[in-house]
């Protein structure tokens, strides 16, 4: 048994689905799990509908309504006017209008995982019923009915016995019945069956997941690029495609930032030696990218670039030194607030930590510490880390560029930037 994952490029618009059919068909009659992400931008379209319906500005039903008559759209010119399979997905829909008809009482992240769950139920409605049309046998599985989680609502963790449990009583049998399973990426359910996500871009790790309770023999992640690259194509050129990786070299890319696979997904393979393979779904035939424990480490280098950071410079008010126990004040309150962390540097006076910039929770965190510190928060700045760094690569990356903060650790470094104002003569 195999698991596959498409995400949202390979899933965009009908000829996009219709290639996915086609790959599966290629398939024969392997038993697959198919995890899917929500068609194109619609993660992106539901947060607004979220947003608005917290706000109360007016419009969340109206914004509501486009994405509904897109995903009606693709419906209708994969399988036509197929009453069952509208049936399915406006149902999806409809239990969003019950929510918009009430009152935002809920907390925003409880709201926002049981609205933007939707796109990835939708989404594998469509698969399934598009499938069911070109002959290929596949059952339609909830996959809040097998990943258990906690209440952290938008980043939930994974309770792992009870997800394992439940994937040999539900998953495994309607696996061996069907041939093909089809299941959604990014979302589960807590005890109380209240809907979670598991982190945005989070269908790799929901397919890591399965392929872990199911012991799969392998598990594919199907990208619009040939494989892992060493940097991002759309930001540098020259970048050339890795044939093979470690678990190891994966992890630590993956952490750093590289967007070819979400952060969580390596360790459950690792800890069974699951195979990943990184392929394009434009060139199926192609073979992509192996991560596993058999590869040996040797490699270019290799850059990941982290947009929409924030550098925050952390000192006390009473001018003493950063010590222990203000560590602990600190790290409660970044806790608290789900500040994601991605680079610290401590020194005598200050603590210094590179985050992610997401909704509000710089501004929660600066307000919960203001009392005994002084926090100076500069945005608008970008992480670079390059992996196996070459001295002459570092000094091009850092061209144009102010250093904020810089940090070493082997051959690893990572670098806080901004753009230099570049100066103009008067003339």
């Amino acid at each position: 048994m195999r698991v596959f994952k498409f995400g949202g490029a390979s899933l965009r618009d009908a000829d996009s689905i219709r290639n996915v059919g086609r790959i599966l068909q290629s398939q024969g009659d392997a038993p697959l799990v198919v995890v899917v992400s929500a068609v194109g931008k619609t993660t992106n379209a539901l947060e607004g509908v979220v947003r608005a319906y917290h706000a109360q500005d007016g419009t969340a039903a109206d914004q509501l309504e486009q994405v509904r008559n897109h995903h009606f759209g693709l419906l209708e010119a994969l399988v036509g006017r197929d009453e069952a399979a509208f049936g399915n997905v406006n149902d999806l829909f409809v239990e969003v209008d019950w929510i918009l008809e009430e009152m935002p009482d809920d907390p925003f992240d409880y709201l926002y995982d049981q609205i933007v769950s939707i796109g990835e139920l939708v989404s594998s409605r469509i698969v399934a019923a598009y499938l069911q049309k070109i002959g290929v046998e596949a059952a339609w599985l909830d996959a809040r009915d097998v990943i258990r989680t906690d209440a952290i609502y938008r980043e939930a963790w994974v309770q792992w016995d009870e997800t394992k449990a439940k994937a040999e009583s539900i998953a495994r049998p309607l696996l061996a019945r069907a041939g093909r399973v089809i299941t959604q990426g990014f979302i589960g359910s807590t005890a109380d069956n209240n809907t979670t996500t598991l982190g945005r871009e989070g269908s790799d790790y929901t397919a890591a997941i399965f392929s872990h309770c199911l012991d799969a023999e392998s598990m594919t992640i199907w990208k619009d690029v040939p494989g892992v690259l060493t940097a991002d194509p759309r930001l540098y050129k020259n970048v050339t495609k890795l044939d093979a990786m470690s678990y190891k070299e994966a992890i630590e890319m993956t952490y750093y930032g590289a967007k070819v696979i979400h952060p969580k997904t390596i360790k459950p393979l690792q800890n069974k030696r699951i195979p990943l393979y990184v392929k394009s779904f434009l060139e199926p035939e192609e073979p992509g990218t192996y991560i596993s424990d058999e590869v040996t480490d040797h490699y270019p280098p290799l850059v990941a670039v982290e947009h929409d950071q924030a550098l925050l410079q952390i000192a006390t008010r009473d001018f003493s030194f950063v010590a222990e126990h203000h560590m602990l004040e600190i790290f409660e309150q970044v806790a608290a607030t789900r500040l994601q962390i991605n680079l610290m540097q401590n020194t005598a006076i200050s603590f210094n930590i590179c985050v992610n910039v997401i909704d509000d929770r710089i501004e929660r965190f600066v307000a919960l510490m203001d009392k005994d510190y002084k926090i100076r928060v500069e945005r608008g700045l970008e992480l670079i880390t390059i992996r196996h760094k070459q001295d002459s690569l570092l000094e091009r990356l850092k061209k144009d560029k102010v250093v904020r903060l810089e940090n070493r650790l082997g051959q690893t470094v990572q670098l806080v930037l901004r753009a230099a104002p570049l100066l103009e003569p008067i003339e």
